[in-house]
């Protein structure tokens, strides 16, 4: 069956539920998603339960139905929608365009007019300085285009030019990481969101230095013990630590966090996530990966270690599953780190088909990944369905953003495996990955998953809670189960249902006091709650 009909036939039957739910105030189910293109029946244990949908949640789908084909109704109604947070998020590709323009002119770099990249300066033949930018606009567009997907032609392979990107604008992002964060903090503010985890690359040249010294042994345990030797790698957790504290100064200095007049992005919560070039010698690889995961254990601010640099690069995919095995163990010498692992950002073509039939799987079964980034080559996979029964039933989330698997790998619409994440109850949430260079926002994405698979309200409200739920946040959560194939059911401590009409009870104000997970999950029940009050009585 198609991607189309089963959207189709899913949509008719909640527009019944919910046209019966407006005639009688109860309560309707929403039927579970619909299947992908490639996915068959999934097993019963992990359909997604009945949707229980309130009437003030059928307002809202209402109206959502009546604006789906006014674009600027639509857009406004996806900006105030309260969208949770942002889980896969590169800072560095998450600034704006024209910000990171400004910031280069501002520290007197130049540009290498043959590239289009920023050095150093000075600026000799061949080399403009980048504050031109500020007064000639044709200068201004061409580094847009550069430093972007801005322009880029639609329907071809954009993967090259995604990824030269990061190197031409590099020199402006490594200066800045307060600035950078307010900006893009105000920005997911500006969306109605509340969290975001962000990656970063902590004490990169220290975590170089220091991997060159020790070298390489296959030995993980013995290279891990050359680590520690000294007190080494307790000196580059220090070093990343006195990082984080510069860049925590230079964001509220720049947010005016603390002042009479605070910038939005101040009432965001972040977390920080380490960043491991997957594309580096095994040494370096495996000293940033033990270094995010120190970190985790030992500053709250930081939470989780990731692979990134292109997975179908040569040495990604020589050395992926030593990558797995080395994540694996460290793992266990750290578990109270999280990870999160970029895998499967690939598709047929843009590498052998046997490159295709593994990294998921490894990713979740031998490194033990919480959450997957893209998954987009999931049906390519070995006995994938038994995959996908596997990241059901532990909850392995998957972030997806649908714009950069789009630009990077051409996959979007039925070809994408969204639709069969869901049919399968893998947890799916929606993210950025990189809105700067892409040229969008986390509205755009929640738009596009509910213009392309027919979303209807109470299932982009559930996408919502998933992004908090499955956030790296300490804490209980404020719903019980797994909310993914149950459904959101508050704990005991916090019912009736959350809604942001009435104040907590005294043990659910304890456990909002003991837990910033289930604190930032109600303040986004009482954003919801606000945002459905505009609805009433026609409004």
């Amino acid at each position: 069956m198609s991607q189309r009909h089963h959207t189709g036939r899913r949509r008719a039957l909640l527009a019944a539920g919910l046209a019966v739910l407006s005639l009688s105030s109860a309560q309707s189910a929403l039927p579970a998603a619909a299947q992908g293109a490639h996915a068959p029946s999934a097993p019963s244990s992990h359909a997604a339960p009945p949707r229980l949908v309130t009437p003030a949640e059928a307002r809202v789908d209402a109206l959502l139905e009546a604006i789906r084909h006014r674009p600027a109704r639509l857009r406004e109604f996806f900006r105030n929608l309260p969208k949770g947070g942002d889980l896969h998020n590169h800072l560095s590709g998450a600034v704006s365009t024209e910000y990171l323009i400004r910031l280069a002119g501002e520290d007197g770099l130049c540009v290498d007019e043959a590239t289009m990249t920023a050095v150093e300066p000075p600026c000799g033949p061949g080399r403009r300085p980048a504050a031109d930018a500020a007064s000639d606009p044709a200068f201004h567009r061409a580094l847009v285009r550069a430093w972007s997907m801005e322009g880029f032609p639609e329907g071809e392979p954009g993967h090259d030019h995604f990824f030269a990107t990061f190197g031409r604008f590099g020199a402006v992002t490594w200066r800045h990481r307060g600035k950078l964060l307010a900006e893009v903090a105000d920005s997911a503010a500006a969306q109605n969101q509340s969290y975001l985890e962000t990656m970063v690359s902590p004490a990169s040249e220290g975590a170089k230095e220091l991997a060159t010294e020790v070298g390489w042994d296959a030995d993980l345990a013995r290279l891990h013990g050359k680590l520690l030797a000294g007190g080494k790698l307790d000196r580059l957790v220090a070093e990343a630590r006195a990082e984080a504290d510069d860049a925590d100064r230079e964001f509220r200095a720049a947010a005016r966090c603390g002042t009479a007049r605070p910038a939005p992005g101040c009432r965001l919560t972040v977390r920080w996530i380490s960043q491991v070039s997957r594309g580096s010698a095994p040494e370096r690889v495996f000293t940033q990966m033990a270094l995010g995961m120190r970190l985790a254990e030992r500053d709250p601010r930081f939470v989780a270690v990731n692979l990134v640099q292109p997975e179908d690069w040569e040495s990604s995919l020589r050395d992926y599953r030593l990558q797995m095995r080395m994540l694996a163990h460290l793992h266990r010498v750290y578990p109270r780190a999280h990870l999160t692992l970029h895998a499967g950002e690939l598709w047929p073509g843009l590498v052998k088909p046997e490159h295709l039939t593994f990294h998921i799987g490894e990713a979740v079964n031998v490194a033990g990944a919480e959450r997957i980034g893209h998954g987009v080559d999931l049906v390519h996979e070995d006995d994938w369905q038994r995959l996908a029964r596997t990241m059901a039933a532990r909850e392995v989330v998957v972030e997806v953003p649908f714009t950069s698997n789009a630009q990077i790998l051409g996959v979007k619409g039925e070809e994408h495996p969204f639709s069969t994440y869901r049919e399968y109850g893998v947890p799916v949430v929606l993210s950025t990955d990189d809105p700067g260079v892409s040229r969008i926002d986390i509205s755009h994405e929640y738009q596009y998953a509910a213009t392309t698979y027919g979303l209807r309200y109470p299932e982009l409200k559930d996408l919502a809670r998933a992004s908090l739920e499955y956030a790296f946040l300490p804490g209980r959560s404020l719903w019980r189960g797994n909310p993914t194939r149950e459904g959101y059911r508050p704990v005991a401590e916090c019912r009736p249902e959350p809604s942001g009409l009435r104040a907590p009870g005294a043990a659910c104000r304890e456990l909002l006091a003991a837990s910033p997970k289930a604190a930032v999950q109600w303040r986004q029940e009482v954003a919801f709650a606000a945002f459905e009050r505009r609805f009433r009585a026609g409004a």
